[in-house]
Formats: C-alpha cells, structure tokens, sequence
C-alpha cells in the first residue's frame, strides 16, 4: 500500500510517498481502506514542533515525538474509510460500514490502509456528508466541544466571543456555541467575516480593524483558538465569573489557571481534550440534523502532502485542509 513516511524533523519535502506493507488487524481491531485524512496543527506538531510552544518543545521530544528521530512514521489524526476487514473478536463493526473518526495518538491516517481497535473512536459516517466533510471533524470538533462544554460550562443565553473563528477549531466553535443556545461574536480577518456569519455569529469583529478590548463590551466566555491573545488583554472583557479559554498554552497560561483557581472570580481554564467515542456519536447526530458543517478550505491528493503542510503551516486556512486518499486520480481545485 501507499503511505506517506516520517522519518526526520524538518521541512514538510521530507515526507515521502513509499510502497510499505498493508497492515494486518489483530483480534481487536479493524483494517479500514482510507478515502480521506486531513492536515492539522497537530500533525504539524508531530512533524516538526510546528506550533509547540519553545518551553514545551524539549519534553514533547524526550516524552512524545522522538528525540533525534521520529517515534512516529506515518502522520494523520484524522480519518474517513470503508472497513475492509475485521478481527475475529470484533463485534460492533462489520466489513463494508463507511466509518469516520480518529485513530488516535499512534496517528496513521496518511496511508491507504490502517487499523484502529474496535474500542477506538469511531463510528458510522452519515450518509448526508461525504469523505472529505467527514474526514477531518473529529480532532477539531473536539477540541471546540472541550473548551466550550467541559471548561467553559457553555449556557444557553452565554455571550461567547471567539477569538480565530474561521479555522479549523473556530469553525466549529461558533457553530457548537449556537447549537447550545449561546450568542456569539467572531474574530477574524476581513477576508473570513461572511464565512463567519453563514456559521452563524450573531456578530462580527475583524481585528485588522477594531480591538475586541476597547469597544467596552463584555462576555461570558472567551475562547482563543489561535494563541493570538491573552487573560491580561481580555479581563476587562470578562464579566464576573467570566472564563478566559486558551487553546495554546504556555507556562504564562498553566500558571494563570492554577493562580485563578484558587483566587479572584475571572478565570482561565484549559486542558487537553479526551478522546471519547461519546463525542463523536454527538457529532454524528448534529451532522444528520444538518446543525455542524465542516469546512473545508483545500483538498490535495497524497502524493502533494508536502503542500498541504506548507499550507496549514502558513496559519491562514479557512477551517480544515483534507488528504484525498482513495481517489487519487480525482481532479482537485485549489481555490
């Protein structure tokens, strides 16, 4: 089968499309035929400390990702396939279901072929979306759904600003906010404002304009899906009890959430997301009812994955960027 390998740190052009054996599930597991994957900052991480932040990058070495070379050959959290086999003692999938899902922190997605246990996180693809929607929810969808419902306790009737409301976890965000009920205001460039608003925002701020902090109102929640803020900058814009929700953390942010945990009545909170099958059968639901759509800025063929690195690495995509895996052959437009 065709995969795409990681063997060294560096630029994306060090990633390689290689003929490697199909994999074989055990007992417990899958083999799903992959039809589409997706890029993320994550998978960035994992290649190259991409969007790890300095402090971080030494234990992510030592602990995660490898010291001098990679712990982890082949990338991709995010997947969407057809089961084409299964283990003997398998018994909640059968051969031919179109699945979606992650598989998981031993990553795998950029090939033609993985396996994931059937415990894993995944479940039966809505027949309403196709591949490439499918492909690339559940890490962000996730993400959003942890900051919002898990740490920031999200209320029907909650003023929720959301800071890079056009990418991957901000389109998401807004959309999740409104289905629980809360009223949002996204952040984002010029050029994202009316994608935006087709998610939803029931008000816009593009920040190459206006200051969120200045213009005196104020939120119950403020997620920064970007690292492009801080607590210090949005207290103000906090009301009492107000949470600051800082996707990308650095010991500045772990230090505040301890610190607010024990004082004052502004807090920050944050974490990292688990990765629940509960979750992802949530999605399922919102997707078939049409209330969650993912949104996707470029598809690439595998064998132009480099690119789509390039890309996400940039910082400026429009929701997700997806791997075309099984249609190879598919012409691709890249707007």
């Amino acid at each position: 089968m065709k995969a795409v390998i990681h063997t060294k740190f560096g630029p994306p052009d060090e990633l390689q499309l290689k003929e490697i054996d199909k994999p074989f599930p055990k007992d417990n597991e899958v083999l799903i035929k992959i039809h589409a994957a997706s890029v993320t900052s994550t998978d960035c991480n994992v290649r190259n400390f991409t969007f790890v932040p300095g402090i971080f990058q030494i234990p992510a070495r030592l602990f995660m990702f490898g010291v001098f070379r990679p712990r982890i050959n082949i990338l991709g959290i995010d997947l969407a396939g057809e089961i084409e086999a299964i283990g003997k003692n398998v018994k909640r999938f059968k051969e031919g279901d179109q699945v979606f899902g992650t598989p998981g922190t031993t990553f795998g997605a950029h090939a033609e072929y993985t396996c994931v246990p059937e415990k894993g996180v995944l479940t039966i693809k809505p027949p309403n979306i196709t591949w490439e929607e499918a492909a690339p929810i559940f890490l962000g969808a996730s993400t959003a759904l942890f900051y919002l419902r898990d740490k920031g306790n999200i209320k029907a009737g909650h003023k929720i600003l959301i800071y890079g409301a056009s990418g991957a976890i901000g389109t998401y965000a807004v959309q999740l906010a409104k289905y629980f009920g809360a009223k949002v205001t996204g952040v984002c460039s010029t050029t994202n404002l009316e994608l935006v608003k087709s998610l939803g925002a029931d008000k816009l701020i593009d920040y190459t304009k206006e200051d969120y902090t200045r213009n005196g109102k104020t939120y119950d929640l403020i997620l920064d899906t970007v690292g492009k803020t801080s607590f210090s900058r949005s207290r103000k814009s906090l009301k009492q009890k107000g949470v600051f929700l800082p996707v990308i953390m650095d010991l500045k942010e772990l230090a505040q959430i301890l610190w607010t945990s024990m004082t004052g009545d502004k807090k920050v909170k944050g974490g990292v997301a688990r990765e629940r099958v509960e979750d992802l059968e949530f999605f399922k639901t919102l997707l078939e009812a049409r209330k969650l759509k993912p949104v996707i800025d470029r598809c690439y063929p595998l064998e132009k994955i480099s690119e789509a690195f390039q890309y996400v690495e940039k910082g400026h995509k429009k929701g997700n960027v997806v791997i075309m895996v099984k249609d190879n052959n598919k012409k691709f437009e890249v707007k």
